[in-house]
């Protein structure tokens, strides 16, 4: 791919984008026809640079044809911005390329009018990660056709080529929408050789200063690099030779990480590029997979191994296709990561889904590539947060594999627990899972597994609701169904709750209030009356209007001891048609702001609860007296506070004082641990009803020294 894109780069003239795209792509009559077509819709426009608009779908069908052969694919990248930018239509298409040119022309234009309602233009100032969050989201989701995502990533690929013609402003934004948009759905393919070229281009718009200092060293160090590259070839060249292969039965590439990919390996591990391991690396090609046991074997036998670096996804390939030996050695003073494969595997690990349209007629590797992740996007939150929690880790992650008791093998993220696991054997053994073993010792779910554990899990009838554990999980798949039970959970107490707080202020037995809303149809909304009290008396209202209507129940509905009050606690509010003294929260679940609560009349008190507190329920089971509760529409914003304190007497508790007076609530505490200092460190995750962050710090910082205060409820801030 490198090749090509230093090829493109210097092509800014119709001849030459021709003769480049005619060298490329086998030119078949309708090759020819849709060339010949696309000129005459793009004839007299311009790109910004000021260059020929076709140059573009030109040089994107021949990046399309180095990855594919499939003749539809090229069409459609030549005609991808017709039916948007002229007058013909996608009948015109269906009509001189055929019903399936048409489709993949179709969801190329799908997917710019996607961007242009989804993306913030890039002449806000607002951040692009939410929007470019949702516009991959609805991509993902509504693309049927996989071919339809590899042309739009050709697409991108030659855009991002362009860019140096834009304002900076452009180019930062088109930058950020690539790295967060088209280079994890690149990597998901398997498209290593697109996801790499578009990392490298946006890396060097989004954090320039530090692409020009990684980009500097390797200038720098370039003969070195090479040198140590090609004598390492050369010895590994000779040793293979010299134990029976023959020249024509492998070949070796040689490979210098890529520069995003150091500058993410140095942020992860706070290292200098000096200390990237794997910064060298050579890619040894043979005809067939026992060959590449034995290159590793001789390997291992001729350079030392680092036996922790050693990964086999040979026998069990990554859900993205990808099949590889890799292991690390050392050659005199360098280190050197040797990459072994067959010819047919380079393919796939550089192409990855793309390789099954490589040649025409071509059975390739594509059924050994695992889609399923975009069909479940499918299925996932509705918000964009939602979603990029539940996919963050799915879509761009170091891979482990773990094997069930049978030797099945699973890919799950670098982080996955237990209960990753358990789910990505099934949705049920996740929801019925009780323990497991670890190597066939004891351990429990939320235990962090570790590449090549072997786990089995122990499992029960019954589903198991673990609402608190949704943060702790991993993948998509634990997630999604975690909260689906604790969404079905939550429905069903507040389907008791809400028949208990009905009855409670009818004062009425639950058979008789469940006989009327079933007359009137509204059992399936009596669940808001326990977080919703306006509901509540429009349903209370509802009621008495209608046996208003019975003259016996005249004397009965004068008084007025049905009218609900409102009552204010703090964030909490209550409702009640009794009087309300005080509102405590119980012993048992000590739920937080923003917590699902239930609310319980004890006397005049109202007790709240965590919805799924066991304790609550079987106070529900009880038919206990309830009120309907909610928090108050105040938004609650939560913050992260290091603050420093004298080492005296006092001091935290004045500064709790102070919190307290600025309307502060507190949600964990921890005060440092050194002992002999003059100076603690209190750290504090706390909840206010203040978000203006800079108002918060001031009216701290007058009396107390802030280390740190972050606002936690908003990732994009």
């Amino acid at each position: 791919m490198k090749h090509i894109i230093d090829a493109l780069q210097d092509i800014h003239d119709l001849d030459e984008a021709k003769a480049f795209f005619q060298d490329k792509v086998k030119p078949s009559a309708l090759v020819k026809k849709a060339l010949q077509f696309s000129e005459e819709a793009h004839i007299g426009q311009t790109r910004k640079s000021g260059e020929p608009y076709i140059i573009h779908p030109i040089l994107v069908a021949s990046i399309v044809s180095s990855i594919s052969e499939d003749e539809a694919m090229v069409i459609a990248a030549l005609l991808h911005d017709v039916v948007e930018d002229t007058r013909f239509s996608i009948k015109d298409v269906e009509k001189d390329f055929g019903e399936d040119v048409a489709h993949l022309v179709e969801g190329l234009t799908k997917i710019d009018k996607m961007r242009d309602s989804e993306l913030i233009p890039s002449s806000s100032d607002e951040k692009l990660i939410v929007s470019a969050l949702s516009f991959r989201k609805m991509l993902l989701a509504s693309i049927q056709d996989v071919r339809v995502l590899v042309v739009k990533l050709c697409d991108r690929l030659h855009n991002m080529l362009t860019l140096d013609a834009l304002p900076v402003s452009k180019q930062e934004r088109i930058s950020e929408e690539t790295m967060v948009v088209y280079a994890p759905i690149a990597h998901r393919l398997g498209i290593s050789a697109l996801k790499n070229a578009l990392e490298d281009l946006s890396f060097k718009y989004i954090f320039p200063d530090d692409a020009a200092r990684i980009n500097d060293y390797l200038q720098e160090n370039f003969h070195q690099i090479h040198e140590s590259i090609n004598e390492f070839i050369s010895r590994v060249t000779k040793t293979m030779i010299k134990n029976g292969f023959c020249e024509d039965d492998f070949e070796i590439k040689s490979r210098v990480k890529h520069s995003y990919s150091i500058y993410l390996k140095m942020q992860r591990k706070g290292i200098s590029i000096d200390e990237v391991l794997d910064l060298l690396a050579i890619r040894i090609l043979v005809k067939d997979p026992i060959s590449c046991y034995k290159v590793l074997g001789l390997m291992h036998l001729h350079f030392k191994p680092l036996s922790s670096r050693f990964k086999d996804y040979l026998a069990i390939a990554k859900d993205n296709g990808y099949q590889t030996l890799h292991t690390t050695v050392f050659d005199n003073t360098s280190i050197f990561e040797v990459q072994i494969r067959t010819f047919e595997m380079h393919e796939t690990a550089e192409l990855g889904v793309a390789a099954h349209w490589k040649y025409k007629g071509s059975e390739s590797n594509v059924s050994n590539i695992n889609l399923e992740w975009m069909q479940n996007l499918q299925v996932q939150g509705d918000s964009v947060e939602e979603f990029y929690e539940l996919v963050k880790n799915d879509l761009y992650s170091e891979d482990i594999l773990i094997f069930s008791p049978n030797g099945d093998p699973f890919t799950l993220p670098r982080g996955a627990v237990v209960l990753d696991f358990a789910y990505a054997i099934h949705s049920q053994v996740g929801n019925s899972a009780t323990g497991c073993m670890i190597n066939k010792s004891k351990a429990t779910l939320l235990t962090e597994l570790k590449n090549g554990d072997l786990v089995s899990i122990n499992t029960e009838d019954e589903e198991i609701t673990r609402c608190s554990w949704i943060d702790t999980v991993k993948t998509s798949k634990a997630k999604s169904n975690m909260r689906l039970i604790c969404k079905q959970r939550l429905n069903h107490i507040n389907t008791l709750s809400g028949l208990n707080i009905f009855a409670n202020v009818l004062q009425l037995n639950q058979p008789r209030i469940i006989e009327w809303l079933d007359n009137n149809k509204l059992m399936d909304t009596i669940c808001k009356t326990a977080f919703d009290g306006e509901y509540l008396k429009l349903l209370v209202r509802k009621y008495l209007e209608e046996i208003q209507k019975n003259s016996r129940f005249a004397g009965f509905l004068k008084r007025n001891k049905f009218k609900l009050k409102e009552y204010s606690f703090g964030s909490v509010k209550i409702f009640s048609n009794t009087s309300i003294s005080d509102m405590v929260f119980d012993y048992c679940c000590h739920p937080k702001a923003g917590d699902e609560i239930i609310a319980f009349k004890i006397g005049n008190k109202a007790h709240l609860h965590h919805k799924l507190c066991q304790h609550a329920y079987s106070l529900i089971e009880e038919e206990t007296p309830m009120l309907s509760v909610q928090w108050s529409t105040q938004k609650v914003f939560h913050y992260h506070l290091i603050v420093s304190l004298q080492n005296a007497k006092g001091a935290l508790a004045n500064f709790l004082l102070y919190l307290a007076k600025m309307d502060i609530d507190l949600s964990s505490i921890e005060l440092g641990k050194e002992k002999k200092s003059h100076v603690h460190f209190c750290e504090i995750e706390m909840q206010s009803l203040e978000g203006d962050l800079a108002k918060i710090r001031k009216k701290i910082d007058t009396k107390h020294k802030i280390i740190q205060l972050i606002r936690t409820d908003d990732a994009y801030r």
